[in-house]
């Protein structure tokens, strides 16, 4: 099943040390199949606030997902965003084709 990780990048400062992990960042996600879905994006706001732009990348898995971020070739590259941005970022699981709202109600038993 799909897996996504998610980023939610605010007030970052766009210098040499950002350039730099956009440039890196691509190479790490080649041996863990991730792709970026969105990317930088300030996204259209219909409901509450919202402060900053939305990454969201996608791999084949929960488990090349988690070994991406803990790869030494991402951790090598966070520093430059992490030190540059106030930022969130999360793995989660997507949902199988098919799935529909009421699927959940299953989970709470």
């Amino acid at each position: 099943m799909t897996a996504y990780a998610i980023a939610h990048l605010r007030d970052v400062d766009v210098n040499a040390e950002i350039v730099d992990y956009i440039r890196l960042i691509d190479e790490t996600l080649v041996p863990f199949g991730g792709r970026f879905l969105i990317h930088g994006v300030t996204p259209e706001v219909v409901e509450e606030p919202w402060e900053g732009d939305l990454v969201v990348i996608a791999f084949p898995d929960i488990g090349a997902a988690r070994s991406w971020y803990a790869s030494p070739a991402y951790q090598a590259i966070l520093p430059l965003r992490t030190r540059n941005s106030r930022s969130a970022a999360i793995i989660v699981d997507g949902v199988s084709d098919g799935y529909q709202a009421a699927d959940f109600l299953a989970k709470l038993g």
